[in-house]
């Protein structure tokens, strides 16, 4: 005994140091990552116009901003929640915390566009480690009588960090510079990062067994999502059409090669079950079809109606607001209610939102304005929290981590998908140019277009909510029992003991 622990002192975080660990402290140390990443997605639309000003920016590359953040995250975040598996999810934690960190400081020194959109990109490979474990993490911190509450938290955590991006972004934008916000960013990650080795210590949560890393699977399922992502965002050029065909066709093979990899990053066995399958369809529409409001909206305000990025954050800050405020009450209500009425009552406020937003205008009022983003805060507050607690209780414990990473994947991808579809159409109305004066009722037909886009794809995710079915009692029984009829467990373990 003594022999093994003195080979665990080499290990700088230990599995076993996980059980003495506060499971407040995890939830804090998530919540500030939460807090962290969803004020960065926010607050760089408040900074949009000041960068576009900077850099003399087109459309199409201004939209790129956003885009390669949600885009890196979302490429990496199954691979890296394989990774957490084997080398502990908390390690690829910290390890994203720096990243994060760093990239977030180096982009206060970009001089020209191409080195920031690099780095936006770095940024989100640190997110991706992030995102992928922070959840697992406190699930597996906390007893199953607690996990909702927690979860709950961590999506209020989450809201409050896109309601502060647009104020305390246009704050900062406004008096200091665009450059700061990534300034403080970074310093914000090494704050969370130095907490987080204060009060976790060697705390460590992995799997006891490596099962291995579907390294082709990786690279099918990361080339097929960024050339589609791609072709998506340079339609309707050939090359856009090309690079979309190319994408599906790779993640068509990804598919069929993950039925046959021995250690998949993608269980696709859990997708045959209809809440867990429903559930992440309907919250990839949603983050599709909802996203691209604080993008267009922010473009809107500080193009169409000239306010400054202080007080356009001010005004975009009111929805978002709502949202976090309600968001508990959401979870809470789900406990009581079917989560998939909940979740469906709330998509279709965001579809009066969206509804209300197409009919946008030079002339209109800022009340109908705050009215229509506080249908869309209204409705998040109820659709996210219940469709979450619905994906994460409707699989095993050990597919926790599997869970957790996508979640966090269809909200990137959505989010991905709604920049694409944003700047894709302007790229068709406005032009690939630099925007200017003369551009702007041009702007504002994309705008008004996009958000028609926007209802009907929302729409369709109120009807993917509602056909999900209800929510079974004991979901991880149903999910495991064709293995148990076709391979009963009493039979593998008679045959060691013969």
């Amino acid at each position: 005994m003594n022999r093994v622990r003195s080979r665990r002192t080499f290990t700088p975080l230990d599995p076993q140091a996980a059980a003495a660990v506060r499971p407040g402290y995890v939830l804090l140390v998530n919540l500030l990552a939460a807090w962290l990443t969803a004020f960065m997605t926010t607050s760089i639309n408040i900074a949009l116009p000041s960068i576009q000003t900077e850099f003399h920016l087109g459309a199409v590359a201004l939209g790129w901003l956003p885009l390669a953040y949600v885009l890196a995250s979302a490429v990496f975040q199954l691979p890296f929640a394989k990774v957490g598996d084997r080398i502990g999810r908390r390690l690829l934690f910290l390890g994203g915390l720096v990243v994060f960190g760093i990239s977030s400081v180096t982009m206060v020194f970009a001089d020209s566009y191409a080195p920031l959109v690099v780095l936006r990109i770095t940024q989100g490979v640190g997110g991706a480690m992030i995102f992928s474990t922070s959840m697992a993490m406190v699930t597996l911190a906390y007893p199953p009588g607690r996990q909702g509450w927690a979860m709950g938290l961590s999506v209020a955590a989450a809201y409050l960090g896109q309601t502060t991006g647009p104020l305390l972004g246009g704050v900062i934008v406004y008096n200091i510079g665009w450059r700061n916000l990534f300034l403080v960013a970074g310093c914000f990650a090494f704050f969370s990062l130095g907490l987080d080795l204060w009060l976790l210590r060697r705390a460590e949560w992995k799997e006891a067994r490596y099962v291995g890393f579907d390294w082709i699977g990786s690279a099918l399922y990361a080339t097929g999502l960024v050339m589609a992502l791609l072709g998506l965002s340079w339609l309707p050029l050939a090359e856009g059409l090309v690079l979309f065909a190319i994408g599906l066709g790779g993640l068509a093979i990804f598919g069929w090669w993950e039925t046959r990899a021995r250690s998949p990053i993608m269980v696709l066995s859990l997708f045959r079950n209809r809440v867990f399958a429903f559930s992440n369809l309907t919250a990839l529409i949603s983050y599709a079809s909802v996203w691209a409001v604080t993008y267009l909206t922010s473009l809107y305000l500080q193009f169409i109606k000239g306010l400054n990025a202080q007080t356009a954050g001010l005004v975009l800050i009111v929805g978002v607001a709502l949202q976090c405020l309600l968001s508990p009450f959401g979870g809470r209500l789900s406990d009581r209610i079917e989560p998939r009425w909940v979740a469906s009552g709330g998509m279709a406020l965001c579809v009066v939102g969206l509804l209300l937003l197409s009919f946008l205008g030079a002339g209109t009022p800022y009340w109908y304005i705050i009215v229509a983003l506080c249908f869309l805060g209204l409705g998040y507050a109820f659709f996210s929290g219940p469709n979450q607690s619905s994906i994460m209780g409707s699989v095993e414990r050990r597919y926790v981590g599997f869970a957790s990473a996508s979640v966090s994947t269809v909200r990137m991808i959505g989010q991905a998908v709604s920049i694409a579809i944003a700047t894709l159409i302007m790229a068709v109305i406005v032009g690939r140019h630099d925007i200017r004066p003369a551009d702007y009722p041009q702007l504002l037909t994309a705008m008004r277009i996009t958000f028609a886009i926007l209802t009907g794809l929302c729409a369709l995710g109120v009807m993917a909510s509602l056909v999900r079915g209800p929510m079974p009692v004991q979901e991880p029984e149903l999910v495991t029992e064709p293995e148990r009829v076709t391979e009963p467990a009493p039979v593998r373990e008679q045959a060691p003991a013969e």
